[in-house]
């Protein structure tokens, strides 16, 4: 997954920018070309917050799912 990628290489001190042209998109309309920028640091800024309030991407999980089965 790229976004386990990037977080492993800018652990290990690499910027966002040196990463970047080693990403692949492996499907979708953009198949095999390279990430913007700014969609790695919109992955990596989702990440953060699940990371911070985890009790509430699991509730919002919880009510996206009950909303998918009521209809």
């Amino acid at each position: 997954d790229m976004l386990y990628t990037v977080l492993r290489r800018r652990g290990l001190g690499e910027s966002v920018e040196s990463i970047r042209p080693d990403l692949i998109i492996p499907t979708g309309k953009r198949k095999g070309r390279t990430p913007s920028l700014a969609s790695i640091y919109r992955a990596l800024a989702e990440y953060e917050k699940r990371q911070a309030y985890p009790d509430a991407v699991e509730q919002a999980t919880a009510e996206f799912a009950t909303l998918r089965t009521s209809t």
